[in-house]
């Protein structure tokens, strides 16, 4: 009780004067970068009232912790950073590692392992924040985000979950936007290998891993039919991953659910069939291009080895500590089936 009295003392010393809200700057957006000496930070305000631009700092030091002390000392308020729930990453700094960055923000008694995470594509994050202008980038990266909720974009992920992936398995995976004239752009998914950006994937890759992940991307599909065409689109995904053999060679199984979005009436049996066959082409194609990038960069972000262990755990504990290696060299076997409920 007294050493846990002194701690408290202690960390009651430690904490900044109090002050009201108004004399505070409250960021809602940070970046991190590679700069010259080390850690280079950008941080965010959204738009302040009344009908003030958003406010954006820069700072540079040999660690986070200098770097946030640094955006502190070029302001004329108390910077906050409480309030932080998006996350940006520049491609510089994620090929180095990021590692470092989540358990900083692990530590950090301000920031929050719940905020969204964002790797900037080809760019720093600075240049991200920039592009926001006077109302910031805040609004665009929670348009993104409740667009991915809703499968009509990447999906989102927090800096916890991704954390707790690089810690577990060694790798992960993290949405990537791109950084156009007028706007932020969803631009697939970064895979790290280690705590070190390995590539992207995007377009037919990226949809591929979301088929993995049981989130599939809203697509429409046409399909021709004898009597005129169809348009589906996946709306449910669920991907079974097991052991075929003593090796390790994964055979997956993915189920998808589909829907008519456009028809000319009813379909008949046959061209259901139709239908659903089209949608098991594409989806296999989609999940095989996903794995041909996941497999080079040794890195199952899917997490489809740990899946499979529930199928036999005795050969995963054999495999699990070369599993990079071994998902690398062994092309899993893949089967996709697809259902089209009332078409």
């Amino acid at each position: 009780m007294a050493l846990a009295a002194v701690l408290l003392l202690a960390v009651c010393g430690a904490l900044p004067r109090p002050r009201e809200m108004g004399d505070m700057a409250l960021l809602r957006v940070m970046g991190v970068d590679r700069g010259e000496s080390g850690p280079a930070m950008s941080a965010a305000t959204g738009p302040q009232p009344p009908e003030q631009p958003a406010r954006l700092w820069r700072g540079e030091g040999s660690s986070l912790s200098a770097a946030a002390q640094a955006i502190q000392s070029r302001s004329d308020r108390y910077v906050f950073f409480g309030y932080v729930d998006q996350l940006l990453l520049g491609e510089g700094q994620s090929r180095r590692g990021v590692e470092d960055i989540f358990a900083y923000v692990a530590r950090d008694a301000q920031l929050s392992l719940a905020a969204r995470l964002w790797v900037v594509r080809g760019d720093t994050a600075r240049t991200a924040l920039e592009a926001g202008g006077d109302r910031g980038v805040e609004s665009r990266l929670a348009t993104l985000a409740a667009d991915g909720e809703r499968g009509l974009s990447i999906r989102p992920r927090r800096v916890g979950e991704m954390y707790t992936q690089l810690l577990e398995r060694g790798c992960a995976y993290a949405p990537a936007l791109t950084v156009g004239e007028a706007e932020l752009t969803a631009a697939g998914y970064a895979v790290f290998a280690g705590d070190k950006l390995a590539g992207y994937l995007e377009g037919e890759s990226a949809r591929g891993l979301a088929l993995l992940l049981g989130h599939p991307l809203t697509e429409v599909v046409e399909i021709a039919l004898p009597g005129g065409r169809a348009a589906a689109r996946i709306i449910g995904a669920k991907t079974v991953s097991r052991f075929a053999g003593s090796e390790g060679r994964l055979r997956l199984t993915c189920r998808v659910t589909a829907e008519l979005a456009e028809g000319n009436g009813p379909l008949s049996e046959t061209e259901r069939e139709t239908v659903c066959r089209r949608l098991e082409s594409l989806a296999e194609h989609e999940v095989t291009s996903a794995l041909e990038q996941m497999r080079a960069w040794k890195a199952d972000c899917a997490e489809l080895g740990p899946r499979a262990a529930l199928s036999d755990p005795g050969l995963w504990s054999s495999l699990e500590s070369d599993w990079p290696e071994v998902f690398s060299r062994l092309e899993p076997e893949v089967t996709v089936r697809a259902d089209l409920p009332g078409g």
